[in-house]
């Protein structure tokens, strides 16, 4: 088969694309940049040089192909350009889908998130919950837009062949997310406090492709799918992580209404300073006690969806990580 990737240099797309054309198929990449796309060349991936927010650059690489996982999006915790994250995850969105439509595409994979669910306050909610309060950070706003603004009435307008895919917090090789930072800052020994009450659907990076495919192998169009993996505290897995690597754990756990008070310090601050990523008031509100979940049993029933346990993946990734940052201590 014959697909095309967006954001083919990113997170996931990286992953999936390199999956995909060692599975024997012919993948297209379409990235920003191709200069910073060797390991995709090396790996048999065809680069197209295109940008998702101008719609010209999409025909020709979507042109003939069997599918598309629309992957690209904008993802940044803590940096608040508002016009640069509608501009790739809402009207990017539009622009693929329209192509995709445009051009009789069999078949499309859009990744969206359960952070559509903003804050779940501990429930765990299924693919038919649908969140109407206001949004923790610009990112969930975005893809809460693209989701239900864009994606859906596109789904139910033009029948388009779409099947959208929701990963809870993914975390593996390639990661440079928040989460990447926060936990390189853990193995090495640069953690000295942490958060209580924040929760998540811990997700390996290679389970979140193989939902991907698996999506566009046998998901119904017109289907959405939480792919997440297990439910974990950020100090149950900074604790696993610990018992793995042998690193201290956090002397101390902050309660979520001394991090809430963090955030409003830091956004008064903010003004006059320029702050860190991982101190930045939006950084530190999605800390604050939010739990983002999901249910995923409609992915493990009709698509045969199984993410493996935290503790296997941490025993995966970490020590790879440690080597590769230089930490000979593990």
């Amino acid at each position: 088969m014959r697909y095309l990737v967006t954001g083919a240099n990113g997170f996931i797309g990286s992953r999936l694309s390199i999956k995909l054309a060692n599975m024997g198929h012919d993948v297209r990449g379409l990235v920003r940049d191709i200069s910073k796309g060797e390991i995709l060349k090396e790996n048999g991936v065809t680069l197209f040089k295109g940008d998702i927010t101008e719609k010209s650059t999409l025909l020709e690489p979507m042109t003939g192909v069997d599918g598309v996982f629309h992957t690209a999006a904008w993802y940044k915790i803590g940096l608040r350009d508002r016009a640069l994250a509608y501009r790739t995850n809402v009207e990017g969105t539009k622009n693929v889908l329209e192509v995709m439509g445009e051009l009789g595409i069999p078949k499309g994979v859009y990744t969206s998130t359960i952070g559509i669910f903003s804050d779940t306050k501990g429930k765990v909610p299924s693919e038919d919950f649908k969140y109407t309060g206001k949004h923790i950070s610009i990112y969930d706003e975005t893809k809460w837009k693209a989701h239900y603004e864009v994606a859906l009435p596109m789904i139910e307008g033009v029948h388009l062949p779409l099947t959208i895919v929701m990963p809870g917090l993914v975390y593996g090789p390639g990661d440079t997310s928040i989460m990447g930072a926060l936990l390189d800052k853990f193995l090495k020994g640069d953690m000295p406090i942490g958060a209580r009450g924040a929760e998540f659907c811990w997700t390996h990076i290679d389970d979140i492709v193989d939902g991907h495919i698996k999506a566009m192998d046998m998901g119904r169009a017109g289907r959405s799918y939480i792919i997440g993996g297990e439910r974990a505290s950020l100090v149950e897995a900074v604790s696993l992580a610990s018992e793995i690597t042998g690193i201290k754990p956090p002397f101390l756990n902050l309660p979520p209404i001394v991090v809430k008070a963090m955030s409003k310090m830091t956004g008064a601050l903010s003004h006059l300073f320029k702050i860190p990523q991982l101190y930045d008031p939006e950084t530190l509100r999605v800390s604050a006690g939010v739990t983002y979940l999901g249910d995923s049993s409609r992915a493990k029933e009709e698509l045969g969806f199984s993410p493996r346990p935290l503790r296997e993946g941490f025993s995966q990734y970490l020590p790879t990580r440690m080597r590769e940052l230089g930490l000979e201590h593990y």
